[in-house]
């Protein structure tokens, strides 16, 4: 008799769980629905770079090591 009504008890809370988390999904589309999109304010958001960004020299790193063995080796 325990068993079922701990089964039953483990059953409802599953239940009033899905419930639950059913509302805060509807109410949280609602939120997003009602929020007004817009541009981003001056100042806020992606900021230009002043300087590109540092790339790496070309070819490949076992060309540099290659280069530096040849070099250092006589």
């Amino acid at each position: 008799m325990e068993i079922a009504v701990t089964i039953a008890v483990i059953i409802l809370v599953i239940i009033v769980g899905m419930f639950l988390i059913h509302r805060l999904n509807a109410q949280q589309d609602e939120r997003i629905g009602a929020f007004r999109y817009s541009d981003a304010l001056p100042g806020i958001g992606r900021r230009n770079r002043k300087s590109p960004r540092a790339t790496a020299p070309k070819g490949s790193p076992a060309d540099a090591t290659r280069r530096e063995r040849r070099d250092g080796s006589r």
